[in-house]
């Protein structure tokens, strides 16, 4: 299966390169460097989940500090690996998703050492739905797997993506952040997609916050559909 259509052309492809060009001005070009290990990225993401990244980062260490491989993660008693994450939060339901991870890729991979490495060779797309069967994996820990890990230029859409691309235009407000996956990673170039989601996470932090965004300060206010229909018209009156 071949990638989706990489961007589109007309006023929106448009309007991508000259924001991905302001956030490049404005936040730099961040090193891209994988880290080569699916499986671990795959159970670091799941650790991430609804808890801060000095939390999952200390769940993450303890667990390989408990466990010297996934195959004694995958066969532990499940309250020793919910004590090992605890700091993490969701300890109970996380350590119960990952074992569960575990044993399917034992099944799929016939009993050889577990490991995800297989998905480096795979089309983008063909890695993003093997890991989409996995139980509990959504559009955006299947996205973080593979442009963490090996380099695919996959596109996950987190909070501050899905908040900033809606407010600028480049998904409609009523775009769920499920769905917010396939629409911009169909807009943006591969090249562009690691700049582009971190220098947006960057952006929501620091600029385009949930709550009062400081608009008047915002280097691409200009291409953003919220500051001319809301802010600008507020101003107005």
């Amino acid at each position: 299966m071949s990638e989706r259509r990489a961007y589109v052309d007309g006023d929106i492809a448009a309007k991508v390169a000259r924001i991905y060009a302001k956030l490049v001005a404005n936040y730099g070009i961040p090193p891209w460097d994988p880290n080569g290990d699916p499986l671990g990225e795959l159970v670091a993401t799941i650790l991430s989940q609804h808890t801060s990244d000095t939390n999952s980062e200390r769940a993450y260490r303890q667990l390989r500090a408990t466990f010297p491989t996934w195959e004694t993660v995958r066969d532990a008693p499940t309250d020793a690996v919910v004590e090992a994450i605890r700091s993490g939060g969701l300890a109970q339901q996380k350590a119960q998703r990952i074992q569960q991870i575990l044993r399917i890729l034992t099944e799929r991979l016939d009993g050889a050492p577990l490991t995800l490495d297989a998905l480096e060779t795979m089309p983008l797309d063909d890695a993003l739905a093997w890991l989409r069967g996995l139980p509990g994996v959504g559009p955006k820990t299947a996205a973080c797997v593979l442009i963490f890990a090996l380099g695919k230029p996959a596109f996950p859409v987190d909070t501050h993506v899905w908040r900033v691309t809606k407010r600028i235009g480049l998904i409609s407000p009523a775009t769920s952040a499920e769905s917010a996956h396939e629409t911009l990673q169909a807009l943006i170039p591969p090249a562009w997609r690691y700049t582009m989601h971190i220098d947006l996470i960057r952006h929501g932090r620091q600029i385009c916050y949930a709550r009062n965004p400081a608009c008047f300060r915002c280097p691409i206010s200009s291409d953003c559909r919220y500051f001319w229909e809301v802010v600008a018209v507020g101003e107005a009156r």
